[in-house]
């Protein structure tokens, strides 16, 4: 067992089937989560009511059974909802099932990995667990002794999906009437509730790999990627759409596609989201455009920057009381009329509520008309530059050393420097504004960068300048 410990990372147990990932480690995971909940809850087993959902991937059918036979072996009892979006696990429980006392959700997923890998994320208190807990339940079940309870608990499957489109009714009506959508659900789990979602509050829906198959089998379920947009770019062009949302292979992380057949950036359209509400507190995470925290800020709410990671969102969110948060990659958590977690689904019901408010009152509107007037800025996608893990802090330290000795290195004065996660230069010159991002990836030997300036040229140049300093350091 012992060989599988690296499976528990920061956010969710995850790793190639069959090697990191198998059935006996999903048994033993089953009480070990049990066991670490009967600690935090103070309930008995037998008590208890655990929700199992499962993705798309092939080998997951199989990975629940064994992590089923490890909850019920302790007196736990399992409600299967069968295959579904993550978010559905969480809704679960947030929402609860008639009848039913729920205790925690299972998810059994890898997200937006390739088809070879799997994983499982876990819910406790209407929350995800976080890293603490996760080592905590990691303790639990590499430390279980194998004994059986003599009490097993039942197993039975739910349905959840009609009341979590029923609630989607109830919220939102026939707000998508006269909204024309393109929907790509990446052969993943999307495909089972969100087409039906936009249908019922009044969408015509286009619908593209809607069929779960966890080969995924016409492209990467990953938005963020926008090489995998391309099918849903041209449908909607071709359709003549509205828009085109995406989602990701456990469909908590949205992409939307303009009518243009344009991405729009994850931040802009945390920007699109947070304009619409009532002076909202949102926040917003440290790769996002300066135009998001200035835009937020200037509409009456406040922006506030958290480290990148969901994590981080949410423990942001709860620290300053704020409705509103997301990432770059298309995480967005609403507390404003809904329960806070990453919602795929829910955060395409906002995205059409808000292009169908806007058509009734412009018969020509379109989504990309809302980001019109930030058209002048020149903004970088999120860029990767090798360094070993090794000379990752050292690198990072000597640039930051360099950046701090001469504040006039980018060739625009440096008005601040923002430490939060990485480094954050914010520009302010007579012409010139902007800001250039560095920071470590916690996953990958590269230093994750982003630049956005008043104009084109700026932008290039802060990108040629940061990378050249980075260079010579690590040849040095």
């Amino acid at each position: 067992m012992k060989k599988y410990e690296h499976a528990f990372g920061k956010n969710d147990i995850r790793g190639i089937y069959g090697d990191d990932i198998t059935e006996e480690l999903f048994y033993h995971t089953g009480r070990g989560f049990v066991a670490w909940l009967r600690v935090n809850s103070g309930k008995k087993p037998e008590q208890m009511a655990i929700t199992v959902t499962i993705d798309a991937r092939t080998h997951s059918p199989s990975l629940r059974d064994a992590l089923n036979e490890g909850i019920t072996s302790t007196g736990a009892s399992v409600i299967n909802l069968g295959l579904a979006p993550t978010p559905i696990g969480y809704y679960s429980e947030a929402a609860g099932i008639p009848g039913e006392d729920i205790i925690a959700a299972a998810i059994i997923t890898a997200s937006h990995n390739p088809s070879e890998y799997n994983g499982m994320k876990m819910t406790y208190n209407k929350t995800t667990l976080n890293e603490a807990q996760i080592k905590e339940v990691k303790e639990f079940t590499f430390n279980d002794n194998g004994a059986a309870a003599d009490y097993r608990g039942t197993t039975k499957d739910y349905n959840i999906l009609p009341d979590y489109l029923k609630a989607m009714k109830e919220q939102f009506g026939d707000a998508g009437k006269g909204v024309k959508v393109v929907v790509d659900s990446a052969n993943a789990t999307g495909g089972v509730i969100g087409p039906d979602v936009y249908r019922a509050i009044g969408c015509e829906v286009v619908e593209l790999f809607s069929e779960p198959d966890g080969r995924f089998p016409n492209h990467h379920p990953n938005p963020s990627d926008l090489s995998t947009l391309a099918a849903l770019q041209k449908a909607v062009v071709d359709e003549k759409a509205d828009l085109g949302i995406a989602f990701d292979g456990d469909t908590d992380r949205i992409g939307v596609v303009d009518a243009a057949g344009n991405p729009i950036p994850g931040d802009m359209l945390l920007l699109i989201y947070a304009l619409e509400m009532d002076k909202p507190t949102a926040v917003c995470e440290v790769k996002c455009s300066q135009m998001v925290f200035d835009e937020i800020d200037a509409a009456g709410g406040k922006a506030v920057m958290a480290k990148t990671g969901h994590g981080y969102i949410k423990s942001a969110m709860k620290e300053t009381n704020a409705i509103f948060g997301g990432e770059m990659s298309g995480h967005t958590f609403f507390k404003d009329r809904y329960y806070g977690f990453d919602d795929a689904v829910y955060a395409g019901c906002r995205v059409i509520e808000i292009v169908a408010k806007h058509k009734a009152a412009n018969a020509n509107f379109k989504v990309q008309d809302l980001l019109a007037k930030y058209e002048g800025k020149s903004c970088s996608s999120e860029l990767r530059h090798p360094c070993p893990n090794e000379r990752k802090k050292e690198v990072f330290e000597k640039f930051k050393a360099q950046v701090e000795a001469d504040p006039m290195v980018f060739g625009t004065p440096i008005k601040e420097i923002i430490t939060l996660d990485g480094m954050r230069i914010i520009f302010r010159g007579d012409n010139e504004n902007g800001f250039a991002l560095i920071r470590q990836s916690n996953t990958e030997p590269v230093f994750t960068l982003r630049f956005e300036a008043s104009s084109k040229e700026m932008c290039e140049r802060l990108h040629n300048t940061m990378v050249k300093m980075l260079d010579n350091i690590l040849t040095c």
